[in-house]
Order: structure tokens, then sequence, then C-alpha cells
């Protein structure tokens, strides 16, 4: 999530520490990879230990130097910045790496959050831990975890799938993927096509609870809440909304579940003879569900099986 923008009224003098009644001090850091989460959109809401840690580090690799240099200068810390993104990450992956594997000391941030979440973070660690590089975590903000806790959906299970696809079709047939998903499904959204997604998850997944989350943490920060088809028909009357969206959407009653289960096990009985497509066929003519909806599910469950 991107988009990093002042709180008004939260956030200390620029690099004055002393107004929160605190200290954070650069202590020299071990060499290896530190990963740093960053506030989301209220500058307040960063940790000492992460302030600490991007100001001793040797260099802050960041998606946007741009976005992350407004951090760094809000609190006075002079770090040298190195992009570092999904469109140079290929090129500057091994240079990070050998920087690492002679004893720097480098923290990996994303424009806003934790980073791995929907950044291309993960293939720096990943080579990073095969080298034997020492990886920590500064763990902080989350715009997932900061939308789930005001959502008033369930939190004791949740599924976090990021951002569906663009078009209608392979979007729902996505959702109908992770229609069975025992838990609270989380999503990340442009404001364009906000409205339509609503459409399509109330369309495949029934008129489920569901909550809207923008601008988390910041000036306008609002919170949504009421039924799919509800939020659809709202959205779809409405300019489209400005600033960072998170939907989420309400776990499968026990009736749905019990539907599911009884839709894998003729799938399973009939992929036994019959090809995916008809498997699919049949079982949607006995069940009553869109045959769309069945024929992923089977091509879910033979991937599983292979």
């Amino acid at each position: 999530m991107n988009d990093i923008k002042e709180h008004k009224g939260d956030s200390p003098a620029r690099g004055d520490f002393t107004a929160l009644g605190l200290r954070a001090e650069a202590e020299p850091l071990r060499p290896g990879l530190y990963v740093v989460a960053t506030p989301i959109g209220n500058l307040a809401d960063i940790s000492l230990r992460a302030l600490s840690t991007l100001a001793a580090a040797d260099a802050v690799l960041a998606e946007d130097t741009r976005v992350t240099k407004i951090l760094l200068a809000h609190y006075g810390i002079a770090t040298p910045l190195v992009a570092y993104h999904e469109h140079n990450a290929a090129v500057m992956r091994p240079h990070l790496l050998a920087r690492l594997e002679r004893g720097a000391a480098l923290a990996l941030v994303s424009d806003a959050g934790t980073p791995l979440i929907s950044d291309p973070g993960f293939k720096l660690v990943a080579e990073a831990l095969e080298r034997q590089i020492a990886v920590t975590s500064v763990p902080g903000a989350s715009a997932v975890l900061a939308a789930l806790v005001v959502a008033g959906l369930p939190t004791d299970r949740f599924f976090f799938e990021g951002f569906l696809p663009v078009k209608s079709g392979p979007r729902r047939q996505r959702i109908s993927a992770l229609a069975a998903v025992p838990g609270t499904l989380v999503f990340f959204e442009s404001p364009r096509r906000v409205a339509e997604t609503l459409a399509d998850l109330a369309a495949v997944l029934g008129d489920r609870p569901c909550a809207l989350a923008r601008e988390l943490t910041k000036y306008f920060e609002t919170v949504r809440r009421g039924t799919l088809s509800e939020l659809a028909t709202t959205l779809a009357e409405e300019p489209p909304p400005k600033g960072e969206i998170v939907l989420l959407v309400g776990g499968p009653t026990e009736t749905e579940e019990a539907s599911a289960e009884d839709l894998d096990a003729q799938l399973g009985k009939a992929l036994e003879t019959l090809s995916v497509k008809d498997a699919a066929a049949v079982v949607a003519a006995a069940t009553g569900q869109p045959r769309r909806k069945v024929y992923a599910r089977a091509l879910e469950l033979t991937t599983r099986g292979s």
C-alpha cells in the first residue's frame, strides 16, 4: 500500500523525539538484512527501534525513494537511499546480496507498512537466507491488521489475498476459488475498481458481511460496514473513493461450508472417471451451482492432488 501522508496533529515536530518523552538513538547494527515496517499513513506510527535501525543502516532499500525520503526527512535521518522495486529487482538483487556478504547492514522498507506484503522483498529475503545472511524483522504497521481489527468481522482466522485480477472473468474465478476459505477474506483494491469488485464478490459469494477501510491512520480514515450487495450498490452510485482501500469479507456460514464439502465430495467422485470439464458439467447440473464456479473448484482439486 502506498501514499504516506502525515496525519495532522498527531506527529511530533520533525526530528523532535523529546516531544514524546522518548529518545531514539542510532546504535550500531550487526551485519545483515533488516526488514523494517514503516507507517501506512500517520508518520507517528513508527517504533523507536525502526527509527534507530533506519538511522544506523548503511543504506535503506526502498520501493520508491521519493516516498521513503519523506519519512526519513521527517525524523532527520540521512541514511542513503537505494531504489529496490519490481522493475529493477533482478538487476539490483545480486549487488545487494554481495554487499550483505561483505558485512553491510541494509534496511529493507516498502512504500508503507510491512515489507514483503504485496512488494518485491520476498526474493531478496529468500536469497539472503540461502546465503546464510542474517535477516531480522523490525515489526510495526500493517494495513492488513489495521483494517482487520476495526472491521467488526471475525479475527480468529483470516486469509490475505492481496489484489484480485483486474478483469471481471478471472476475478470471479479467483473469488470462487476462495469461497470455501474458513475465515475472513482480506483484499487490497484500487479505488477505480472497488465498486466492480464488490459486485463480483456479491455475485459469487452471496450477501456476506463486509467492510471497506479507506485511508487507514490518515486524516480522512473511514470504515464502511454492511453486506456485499449493500456496499456494491452504494459504491456504484458514488464517485470512486480516494485513497488506499482494504476490503474485508466475512467467511462462509455453516450452511455454505457444508455445501462446499458436498461439492468437493461430488467432484472427487466424478473426477475418478471424467475429465475436469466433464466432471464440472455433471456436478454443476446436479447441484445447480454455476458451471464456472464448479469448474474452478475442480481445477483446484486436481492441481492440489497432482
